[in-house]
């Protein structure tokens, strides 16, 4: 059986009516509320072959678990992830200035969804995970990345060292993070064709990865504490690739 999760509010089901409706399994609708908006999101998904069941806002704030569900919420099979196979046919034709994250082992799955969620905003192609030590595509990881998990390419992969490989071969430069690494990410060209790597929680990048990078960079700390979140040093690598290209 497949895994399922809860999508709540007006905005994250009208998305998910229109990326992916052959994944929406059941619907619940606010039996006190009319209007224009919720009556097009229950006729859209009538047309889907599925009647909303309608509920008070008691039964709708417990399917949306703590979400702002505005009248309604859906429950939805979780994303397939792609595999290798599907990554080395995206890199036959990455396009005039790629953008991937690669995260190695990363475990913690409120991370993972933060760095999802990130890197949907910033305009990523695709995002890998290793198949071993790294957290899935869990209900929790979908929640945090706020319906980025529903739209970004996901590639689990066996081996990451050869599928750097495969990056370098389709053109593509691998930018690592390390604490101690000698130049500051304000000091390298992430206008080029990037894949950015992160390490996992507290060890940081492996040594086979950091070997197959191309530069190491580090994010400049003036305050007490020696490194960042994943997911927060992640947005900040990320968005600046964003200002380096749109200068």
């Amino acid at each position: 059986m497949k895994a399922r999760r809860r999508v709540a509010g007006l905005h994250a089901v009208e998305a998910a009516l229109l990326r992916h409706p052959e994944r929406i399994l059941a619907a619940w609708v606010d039996a006190d509320r009319v209007d224009r908006r919720l009556s097009a999101v229950t006729d859209a998904l009538g047309r889907l072959g599925i009647r909303p069941q309608a509920a008070h806002r008691g039964r709708l704030d417990a399917l949306a678990e703590g979400q702002a569900h505005q009248g309604v919420v859906i429950e939805m099979t979780l994303p397939a992830e792609l595999d290798e196979h599907a990554l080395q046919t995206a890199l036959e034709a990455p396009g005039p200035a790629p953008l991937f994250l690669v995260l190695d082992h990363v475990q913690d799955p409120h991370n993972l969804g933060a760095c999802l969620r990130t890197a949907d905003a910033a305009g990523v192609q695709g995002v890998v995970l290793t198949r071993d030590q790294a957290a899935g595509i869990t209900p929790v990881v979908a929640k945090v990345a706020s319906g980025a998990a529903e739209t970004m390419p996901i590639y689990r992969v066996t081996n990451l060292a050869r599928t750097l490989g495969w990056f370098r071969e389709a053109g593509l430069w691998l930018v690592g993070a390390a604490g101690e690494a000698e130049r500051t990410v304000y000091e390298v060209d992430l206008a080029l064709p990037l894949v950015l790597v992160m390490g996992a929680e507290g060890k940081g990048l492996r040594r086979l990865t950091r070997e197959r990078c191309d530069w190491l960079v580090r994010i400049p700390m003036s305050g007490t504490v020696e490194s960042l979140n994943v997911s927060v040093a992640t947005g900040i690598l990320l968005f600046e690739a964003v200002r380096q290209r749109r200068q």
